[in-house]
C-alpha cells in the first residue's frame, strides 16, 4: 500500500475509522470523507501523530456535487485514488408500513446510491492507472434480512449486485471489486439500532459460534487483505467478517 492513495468514506468512526486507521498505517495516504467534517479532520489528525499521512474532508455521499469536490482537492493534495472504500452508511427505518417515501429514498441514497456515485467519480482514476480495488461495506443482514430495516437491507443488498457487475466490467482494467458484509460488529451505529429496539446485541452474540461481538479492527484486517497487490486474483467476492454467522 505504500504511497498509494485511498479514500474512504464515512472514514471518521466506526468501521470506516478504523480502515483508515489501518489502510495508513499500511503506508497508504488516506483522504477520510465524512459528513462529519471535524470529525474526519480529527481522524486525520489521529493519522498524522501516529505517522501516517491523512486528510480530513467534509463530504456528504448524497451529494454528488460534493463527492467531486472532495476528490479534486484529493488529487490535489494526494494524487489520484487508486483505492476506494465505500463505507458511509446509515439505519433511518422503522416498521415497515410507517416508512415514508422521503426516509426509503434517503435510506437508498445513503447506502446504496453514494456508493455507486463514488464509484463512478474514482473509477476513471484508478483506469488511468491501469490498477484500482474497490471496497464496498454491506451488511450481513443481505443474508437474513432485518426487522425494521427495509431501506437499509434493501439498500445494502444493492452494494452486493453492484459489486458483481463492476467486478465483471472492470476487471479487464486491473480494478478489483469486492464486498465486506460485517456481521455484529461494536459500532455506534449498532448501538444506535440496538436502542432502537431492532437488535439485541446480546441474542446476537449468543447466536455468533466465536461467541462474541466483531469490533471494527476485524473488519478493517479483511478490507486491508482487499486492497492489496496479493488480492488481485480475487474480485467480485462477497467475504463475510461474521465470526462464523451468516444469517
Amino acid at each position: 500500500m505504500s504511497s498509494r492513495t485511498a479514500v474512504v468514506t464515512g472514514g471518521a468512526s466506526g468501521i470506516g475509522g478504523a480502515i483508515s486507521t489501518r489502510l495508513a498505517a499500511d503506508g497508504a495516504l488516506v483522504a477520510i470523507f465524512d459528513i462529519d467534517g471535524a470529525a474526519a479532520e480529527a481522524a486525520a489528525a489521529e493519522i498524522e501523530n501516529a505517522g501516517g499521512k491523512a486528510i480530513g474532508l467534509t463530504v456528504d455521499v448524497t451529494d454528488r456535487t460534493a463527492i467531486d469536490a472532495g476528490l479534486a482537492e484529493v488529487r490535489a493534495r494526494l494524487g489520484r485514488p487508486t483505492v476506494l472504500v465505500n463505507s458511509a452508511g446509515l439505519t433511518l427505518d422503522g416498521p415497515f408500513l410507517d416508512i415514508t417515501a422521503a426516509a426509503w429514498s434517503r435510506a437508498l441514497a445513503i447506502n446504496l446510491t453514494g456508493t455507486f456515485d463514488c464509484c463512478q467519480a474514482v473509477i476513471p482514476d484508478m483506469i488511468e492507472q491501469g490498477w484500482g480495488r474497490i471496497v464496498n461495506i454491506s451488511s450481513s443482514s443481505i443474508h437474513s434480512g432485518a426487522a425494521g430495516l427495509a431501506g437499509y437491507v434493501s439498500a445494502k443488498s444493492g452494494v452486493v449486485g453492484l459489486t458483481k457487475v463492476l467486478a465483471l466490467e472492470f476487471a479487464k482494467r486491473g480494478i478489483t471489486v469486492n464486498t465486506i458484509p460485517p456481521g455484529f460488529i461494536d459500532t455506534p451505529m449498532l448501538r444506535r439500532t440496538e436502542e432502537r429496539g431492532f437488535i439485541d446485541v446480546d441474542a446476537q452474540i449468543a447466536r455468533t459460534p466465536v461467541g462474541r461481538i466483531g469490533t471494527p479492527a476485524d473488519v478493517a484486517a479483511t478490507c486491508a487483505f482487499l486492497v492489496s497487490e496479493e488480492a488481485g486474483y480475487l474480485t467480485g467476492q462477497v467475504i463475510g467478517v461474521n465470526g462464523g454467522r451468516n444469517t
